[in-house]
């Protein structure tokens, strides 16, 4: 395992009431007693970074031992798919898993299921980098854990807990999102659809498709082939769709309170459609602020992959992607500017190596104080001048490069009336666009 260096570093667990336990790692040793309900917590003094150490836990005769514990730095990863999506999906695999024996990056996936009730114990295992076992990690963490172990030199443990294609109301405690009313029609909505789910047909209707795929499974095994892919169990995937806080139950609070650096939020996409989009501004700081309660750390780092290009039709992307800018205003947050690193047919684009490392340069700037420029250009101000609009950008490294003088695709204005127009834009200096439209006056 890899615990956090710097920090006090909790461990936890049950025995028998009353009973005394003894938490030793390495030579500092400290004893706890379990409450009247049998549980326990001991709080293991802030050390520097190290590795090859043993965390032995001894309590009425019994005793558990853990090796080849390190510490450094520890990162929550979370969201759907594209924080799921694995480095053997990812851009040059081959060449990523011949460089990838690093036993000092760590990675634990939770293997919990969504919960009705705050659950308590998490399912998974650490597992250390190296050619046999990184096709499995999340892309996005691994890069992320490879660019700070290379600049840092420390280990890098990576706890993921990500679900495809669900939406963020699922991983936020649900009386937390009843506590804002901007987000009761929401939650009214959802509450709604997940009432109008009409369990019974769902289920007849796969039992007929599980009927037909088992009789082709059994002609293919005849044949030596493949057996085609089996149906996805619809309930689960409807319900998914319409779940609030379970998520948040079964796979973010049973990691509470393991000691971490920070988290990194890799989500989106689920919450575009246009009745849902406009909630993500009340969703995602409070995500924040929730899981920074609960993890006792108001300034608990955060930072997210922006939403990229990607034609999403019928979809309304760049509300959600407005929403993650906006949320910059919340103190000790950052975002892996992923405009460019989209595919226009693919909601999953393979360039996993650059979010990760997007992620790990505004790590190094904003959370460890690295010489670096942290994620990529973001719009701060604009101004109007006559006819055109300058807006300048931060985060622009050494400035802004054009590769001609104009560019007439990637920028719109809006007129007075409200309809959206491309724009040509052309630098004016190495932070400034000007963007304009020959028929808009205003």
């Amino acid at each position: 395992a890899v615990l956090q260096r710097d920090r006090p570093i909790p461990v936890w667990g049950t025995a028998v009431d009353g009973q005394s336990i003894t938490v030793k790692l390495g030579a500092v040793e400290v004893t706890t007693q379990a409450e009247s309900n049998g549980k326990w917590i001991a709080w293991l003094p802030k050390r520097k970074a190290a590795t090859e150490l043993t965390l032995a836990v001894s309590s009425g005769g019994e005793r558990i031992v853990i090796k080849d514990i390190s510490i450094g730095e520890v990162w929550l990863g979370s969201g759907q798919s594209n924080m799921a999506m694995s480095v053997r999906g990812a851009r040059d695999y081959e060449q990523e898993q011949q460089s990838s024996n690093l036993p000092q990056i760590r990675f634990f996936k939770v293997e919990n299921e969504r919960a009705d009730h705050p659950q308590s114990e998490v399912q998974g295992s650490w597992k250390l980098s190296s050619p046999d076992t990184v096709g499995a990690f999340s892309a996005t963490g691994y890069f992320f854990a490879k660019q700070l172990h290379r600049e840092m030199n420390v280990p890098v443990g990576v706890i993921i807990s990500a679900v495809g294609g669900t939406p963020i109301q699922s991983w936020i405690r649900k009386e937390a999102q009843q506590s804002i009313p901007e987000l009761e029609p929401l939650l009214q909505l959802l509450s709604k659809r997940q009432a109008d789910i009409d369990q019974e047909a769902l289920r007849a209707k796969y039992e007929k498709q599980l009927s037909v795929w088992r009789k082709n499974a059994a002609a293919a095994a005849e044949r030596g082939q493949s057996p085609p892919r089996k149906p996805t169990e619809p309930i689960a995937q409807a319900l998914r769709k319409t779940d609030v806080g379970g998520l948040f139950n079964g796979k973010i609070k049973p990691l509470v309170p393991y000691a971490i650096r920070g988290v990194l939020w890799y989500q989106g996409e689920a919450n575009t459609l246009p009745e849902t989009a406009p909630f993500y501004r009340y969703q995602l700081p409070l995500l924040i602020r929730d899981w920074r309660m609960h993890w006792g750390n108001q300034n608990l780092p955060v930072a997210w992959a922006q939403l990229p290009n990607y034609k999403a039709t019928g979809r309304d992307w760049p509300t959600v992607r407005q929403a993650m800018l906006d949320t910059l205003a919340v103190p000790n947050t950052g975002m892996a500017v992923t405009i460019d690193l989209g595919e226009t047919d693919d909601i999953h684009p393979k360039n996993k190596q650059d979010v990760g490392r997007r992620l790990a340069r505004w790590a190094l700037a904003d959370v460890y104080g690295k010489d670096v420029t942290p994620m990529g250009p973001v719009p701060w101000k604009t101004q109007r001048d006559g006819r055109a609009i300058d807006v300048t950008f931060r985060y622009s490294g050494d400035g802004l490069r054009w590769k001609s003088a104009e560019v007439t695709a990637g920028f719109e204005v809006q007129d007075a009336s409200g309809k959206w127009l491309p724009a040509t834009a052309r630098l004016r200096d190495d932070r400034t666009v000007r963007v304009s439209h020959e028929d808009v006056a205003e």
